[in-house]
């Protein structure tokens, strides 16, 4: 029968990839966003706040979609904050639905902090014991994720529909203005020191540097999701979805150095701030862009800091089992050579790095 999605979060990293994946598939695509200007021809906008549930019942009047994907967030001063606003984002779509009752698939996107803890406890107290599985149970302390979570099975057990989470790690691919996206920020940091010279330093911890660890394509994840979405496997389960492969950044940073035809600095033994690297570079940012015609000039558009060095900076490994997900019926793969090599062509065809 014909699939119809309603993907919150369509202009963001995980929507966008979402959105091309089921739009592969043959399915019709409602795009949710404060902004959905930037949202292709193939994807029906869908203009509201998540967070105003007012907008919200009048932009979803009159729409039954099959399935609902959550793929973003907001971020918020305090994990507290966090807890109210994220889940009150997906009670007032649930609320908001003219009849929630006909869906038959709810998935929602989280991520490692599932196993990790939010930002102002990352990566603190007693390591998690990896690889992670998602047999572990919730850590002590509130957690936007587990806020999240329990809003979509109280959803799903009161109008009958089938859920799925599905916890990525860091994800690669194209997208912009979103906050979290370490591929294209080191692809600008890249890029910034072979137009000044400036050193390319791995700007993370020495466990991230010489352990091993993972990444999700964010194709792979749109994969996963789509499968779980469609299969009965997939029916109220959730899902660590990385790449499949492992690899250390000792020796990918040379790599992604070599891509750019820069030196790959010597690691200097402890972890940096990229954050504080790029401080002060925006208007080099914007004079680089002007000079090679690129689509865009604001570096805070186009890099997110903060996040990347919150994620090389853990002191912890992270390894994601991918054993469930694979004997449920989900055997998908990404190289994360390929993946990084893909998002690095596309940023340079979209005029987004020189």
């Amino acid at each position: 029968m014909p699939q119809t999605a309603l993907i919150i979060g369509a202009t963001g990293l995980v929507g966008q990839n979402l959105a091309n994946r089921l739009l592969a598939e043959g399915w019709t695509v409602h795009g949710l966003a404060r902004r959905v200007e930037s949202l292709p021809d193939t994807i029906l906008p869908v203009q509201a706040d998540t967070l105003d549930p007012a907008s919200l019942r009048e932009a979803l009047a009159g729409l039954t979609p099959s399935h609902v994907f959550f793929t973003t967030w907001t971020r918020r001063s305090t994990e507290r904050e966090n807890c109210i606003a994220n889940a009150a984002m997906l009670a007032n779509v649930f609320e908001a639905l003219p009849h929630p009752e006909k869906l038959v698939h709810a998935s929602l996107v989280t991520g490692l902090k599932h196993y990790l803890g939010p930002f102002d406890a990352y990566a603190k107290g007693a390591p998690p014991v990896t690889p992670f599985r998602e047999s572990m149970g919730r850590l002590d302390g509130e957690n936007f994720y587990y806020a999240q979570e329990d809003v979509l099975f109280d959803a799903a057990a009161r109008h009958g529909f089938a859920w799925s989470v599905h916890r990525p790690h860091t994800i690669i691919g194209f997208a912009l203005g979103n906050l979290m996206n370490m591929g294209t920020t080191l692809a600008v940091y890249a890029s910034l020191c072979r137009e000044t010279g400036m050193p390319f330093v791995f700007p993370g911890s020495p466990v991230q540097w010489s352990a091993l660890t993972d990444v999700t394509d964010a194709r792979q994840l749109a994969s996963q999701i789509h499968w779980a979405a469609t299969s009965p496997a997939g029916r109220n389960e959730a899902f660590n979805i990385v790449n499949g492969d492992v690899f250390r950044w000792s020796t990918l940073w040379s790599e992604i150095a070599a891509w750019f035809g820069i030196e790959a600095a010597p690691y200097p033994g402890q972890a940096s701030s990229l954050e504080a690297m790029l401080a002060g570079k925006e208007g080099v940012w914007a004079e680089l862009a002007q000079r090679h015609g690129l689509a865009e000039s604001d570096l805070g558009r186009v890099a997110s800091p903060w996040h990347t060095d919150a994620d090389l900076g853990r002191p912890i490994e992270c390894v994601t089992d991918m054993s469930k997900s694979r004997a449920f019926g989900f055997t998908g793969y990404r190289d994360t050579r390929v993946s990084f090599g893909d998002l690095f062509s596309l940023l340079r065809a979209r005029k987004i790095i020189p």
